[in-house]
């Protein structure tokens, strides 16, 4: 299952309010790079459903605890978080073998790589495991990274795969 942005962020929001209690709703808004109005209208569905009760702690402050219910949810959305990165990452770490493929065939081992981030990193890693020097040389092949597909680039201009891959 993939988590929703909406997900994300009740997630976010739970874990942030599991570790502070006294979070305001300005302080999660700011962690989460969102509107006080998002945070408010994440909150007001957490506590229709029950995963999280609201108490006064002073007169114009609040107080937001999460009920066993809220726990048990915040569980689940953990697993489907670790179950999609998992999903993610092989996703990826195949693109890469495939493309990895394609260049030891064309008789290269060393690559460079272009783009950053976790999938970059994915594939750093990929060809270090497989034997394949990462360099800033010219005149070898590429890896283009773009979301989450991987584009070979050869030195000829030629491109693998032709087509993006889906």
């Amino acid at each position: 299952m993939e988590l929703s942005t909406e997900h994300s962020r009740d997630l976010i929001i739970l874990e942030q309010i599991e570790q502070d209690p006294d979070a305001t709703q300005a302080s999660l808004a700011q962690q989460l790079d969102v509107a006080v109005g998002t945070i408010n209208w994440h909150l007001k569905r957490l506590i229709a459903k029950g995963y999280v009760k609201v108490r006064r702690a002073q007169r114009k402050k609040l107080r937001y605890i999460i009920t066993p219910e809220g726990m048990a949810f915040r569980a689940r959305l953990t697993i489907d978080y670790i179950q999609n990165s998992f999903r993610l990452y092989r996703l990826v770490r195949e693109r890469v073998l495939a493309a990895l493929e394609q260049i030891q065939a064309a008789g290269y081992n060393q690559v460079q790589i272009s783009g950053d981030g976790e999938v970059a990193e994915v594939c750093r890693l990929t060809c270090l495991d497989r034997g394949i020097a990462v360099t800033e040389k010219s005149g070898l092949p590429r890896l283009e990274i773009h979301g989450l597909k991987i584009i070979v680039c050869f030195p000829d201009g030629v491109f693998w795969p032709e087509k993006p891959l889906e």
